[in-house]
């Protein structure tokens, strides 16, 4: 697709993680946060909600199925104007890919 996450060109980092806490979440800090990205991928029986979350030049990735997915969630929606229909702007529809911007500096 298009523009999908044009930005993820050329990060200088990429952090998969396995789970977010609050430390991970101190990592990061809502002034720093440029761009919040979600999309999803086909996993061929469902689709999987991703998130990337951009700071500087580096991306951090994230997925509904992470534990403490909600405390992402809750983390990034105290951005300034961040987007709060976010879900049902990329979930529909179903095995399509999609992507929208929650949130861009």
């Amino acid at each position: 697709m298009k523009g999908l996450l044009p930005w993820r060109t050329a990060p200088t980092a990429t952090h998969l993680h396995g789970g977010v806490n609050c430390k991970l979440l101190d990592q990061l800090p809502l002034s720093g946060i440029d761009i919040v990205t979600f999309y999803k991928r086909d996993e061929l029986t469902t689709d999987l909600i991703c998130c990337a979350v951009a700071i500087a030049d580096d991306v951090w990735t994230f997925h509904e199925e992470m534990v403490g997915w909600d405390l992402l969630i809750d983390h990034l929606s105290k951005l300034p104007d961040f987007q709060a229909d976010w879900y049902a702007a990329v979930s529909q529809p179903a095995f399509a890919a999609s992507e929208t911007i929650a949130f861009e500096r």
